[in-house]
């Protein structure tokens, strides 16, 4: 299987990323024979100005000492693993799923694609970001108490002892070393950086010294070997935020200015590659939208905090992104999940993992731009925001007071090929469509696409009725990661059994199904979208399938026309996907979903076979996943029949919302 993976990777390769990676295999080679050794220089300067000053302090105590506890009992959460006894400090380099301890050889020379010799990736790496450290400086920095201090000594002098540069899995992906400088610099910061008791003594200046080196060998290991050409997606923005946030806080070699000014000006020239100009991020996945807005965010108050400002299209690109999430946004606070997502954070500055990264984004966006609509659908000022502005920025949060105007969403993303269909935005009457017909993916390999093109959402009253179904897991089965970005696992069509684009690994497509949005038109009475792709023309007989979106306001009814055009036979399923509060049931020819109090009636064109299917696992069906590596059962309507030659299908959808939307003080006001 790795050796057809790499086959396929090859063939997506252009010519110039078959030279860079050539060049970098041989600097591998070099370094691993041993021929060239890195060399530390030894620090000299003080460290820079913390994002963000004075540091904040007005919160809930307790929920920061309980967080912090928690790791100094060695007891960590790794996605699906709740409550996991790693102990205290950890085995670094054991995947804490499986157990596989990987091995500590030349890191460049491992393979961390293989299970057999590494376990699950992803748990492996998650611990190493060090999200646990900045758990143990938060609680240090609000209680001045040693045993955090202590702790943090303890946690980071052991990653050191078991993760020696450049050997282990952790010495693997310049993406994880950047994130790991990200946490390292907020932990500084928050340690009182230069002051901190923990390096007042001889023992602390040691251990000063040995943290910094560590920096510098992460500085140099991601400037030689960043991301490039197909896979120069957020992975080359966490990079270069790594390797910019550490050359700002710890400006202290002959290399840190030219780290600072090549990774500010690499990060800016890539991020405005990497998000279309509606503000959409190119690699069509909600979450990673979400992780490069933070990824922005970060950058821009390092860099503001030390005189080092990024450019004024960079903020706005991050507005323009804000922008687009308070789109998605339905008025109880729920995001559609379109494509890839992983739940990783920059940081975990909150210590709740319940709380939501959206509606946290647009708080701090609403400070940060003035914009009240996005205070609005913010509901709160959130304790993450708190620690990325600081105490004072609660009270201008709370300043801003939107009016009627304000919380009409957007509507058309063009570019990104997202549209929002619908009425009563942002009141408990609320009807949110969103259509898509967006490109796969970002670049060659659209690592992080689904094949989800013409599909649509819904949700009515702040309910979700219509879901995408999610990610489920990146590195697990084949059968369960190729089912939940495959066609069938979306709000759209499906000919003959295949997708409408081919994967050829888990984070690789050879063809790409290419979607276009025709029309979105919006009036009083009707909003309208048509869109098609062209992924089924590659079949023997070529199929074209153009969708037809009609919302009628005022009756809350939505009609979703399906036609394809093509010569031969064929078969043909419809899916729907419904939410897993959703109870469905099929009778006198048409599905009642309901959700609470929230209702929806469809109905289809005759001659469609109809049923309901959930929870099936050969092949999988009928799942959706809301946090990564957890997938539960849900109800799917599918419409199937066998077509020959052209073909149109009608279903209608009618939403009745017996109650105002759900959540409490969730909801935002009017």
């Amino acid at each position: 299987m790795n050796l057809r993976w790499k086959l396929d990777r090859v063939r997506a390769m252009s010519a110039a990323e078959i030279t860079y990676r050539t060049g970098l295999e041989f600097r591998t080679w070099v370094e691993r024979a041993g021929l060239r050794r890195m060399r530390v220089p030894v620090p000299r300067g003080r460290a820079g100005r913390p994002w963000v000053h004075p540091l904040p302090s007005g919160f809930d105590i307790s929920r920061y000492t309980r967080a912090a506890d928690r790791v100094l009992a060695g007891t960590f959460t790794i996605f699906a693993l709740h409550d996991a006894e790693l102990g205290f400090p950890p085995n670094w380099n054991t995947d804490p799923l499986t157990g596989v301890a990987a091995p500590m050889i030349y890191g460049r020379s491992i393979d961390y694609r293989d299970t057999r010799l590494v376990g699950n990736i992803k748990y492996l790496w998650e611990p190493n970001r060090h999200l646990e450290l900045v758990a143990l400086a938060q609680a240090w920095h609000l209680t001045r108490e040693p045993r955090y201090l202590d702790g943090f000594r303890t946690l980071l002098e052991s990653w050191f002892e078991q993760c020696p540069y450049p050997s282990g899995p952790n010495w693997t992906s310049s993406l994880e070393l950047g994130l790991r400088l990200v946490n390292w610099s907020v932990a500084w910061q928050l340690l009182r950086g230069d002051e901190s008791p923990l390096f007042e003594s001889a023992e602390g200046d040691s251990f000063r010294q040995r943290w910094l080196a560590s920096v510098f060998q992460h500085c140099q290991f991601i400037a030689g070997r960043l991301s490039r050409h197909s896979s120069a997606n957020n992975h080359l923005l966490g990079e270069l935020l790594g390797l910019y946030v550490a050359a700002t806080t710890w400006p202290l070699w002959p290399t840190s200015e030219d780290w600072r000014r090549s990774a500010h000006r690499n990060f800016e020239r890539s991020l405005l590659m990497q998000v279309y100009t509606d503000g959409v991020n190119r690699e069509q996945a909600v979450w990673y939208h979400h992780e490069v807005a933070d990824m922005l965010l970060i950058a821009l108050l390092v860099g503001r905090a030390n005189g080092d400002e990024l450019s004024v299209d960079v903020a706005r690109t991050l507005e323009r992104m804000l922008e687009f999430i308070a789109a998605l946004m339905d008025c109880a606070g729920n995001v559609p999940a379109w494509g890839d997502s992983d739940d990783a954070v920059m940081i975990r500055f909150d210590p709740d993992r319940k709380a939501s990264v959206f509606r946290s984004l647009l708080a701090t966006g609403a400070v940060l731009f003035e914009r009240a609509e996005f205070a609005a659908k913010a509901v709160n000022f959130d304790d993450k925001s708190r620690w990325m502005l600081g105490d004072q920025a609660q009270h201008r949060f709370q300043t801003l007071v939107p009016n009627a105007h304000d919380v009409t969403p957007r509507r058309e993303f063009a570019c990104g090929g997202y549209f929002i269909l619908g009425e009563q935005f942002e009141s408990p009457e609320e009807v949110r469509i969103v259509a898509d017909a967006g490109p796969l993916g970002y670049l060659a390999i659209a690592a992080h696409g689904h094949a989800d093109a013409l599909a649509l959402t819904l949700s009515a009253g702040g309910k979700e009725m219509l879901v995408d179904s999610g990610t489920y897991a990146y590195h697990t089965d084949r059968p369960w990661r190729d089912y939940f970005r495959g066609t069938s696992a979306h709000n759209t069509v499906r000919v003959d059994g295949v997708d409408q684009s081919v994967a050829a690994g888990n984070f690789l497509w050879l063809r790409h199904a290419r979607a276009v949005s025709e029309r979105f038109e919006s009036s009083r009475e009707l909003d309208q979208f048509v869109g098609s792709h062209d992924g089924y023309r590659r079949l023997g007989d070529p199929v074209l399938h153009r969708r037809e979106i009609l919302y009628r306001k005022g009756v809350a009814e939505l009609e979703v026309v399906d036609r394809l055009t093509c010569a031969g036979r064929h078969a043909v399923e419809v899916f729907w996907h419904f939410a897993p509060e959703c109870s469905a049931v099929i009778d006198s020819g048409a599905a009642t979903v309901t959700n609470d109090a929230t209702r929806m009636r469809i109905t289809w064109s005759p001659g469609l076979s109809a049923g309901l299917r959930r929870g099936e696992s050969a092949p999988p069906l009928g799942w959706v996943s809301r946090r990564f590596d957890v997938r539960e059962p849900t109800w799917v309507l599918v419409l199937s029949c066998a077509i020959d030659g052209d073909w149109e299908c009608r279903t209608q959808f009618k939403v009745e919302i017996r109650g105002p939307a759900s959540g409490g003080d969730s909801s935002p006001s009017p």
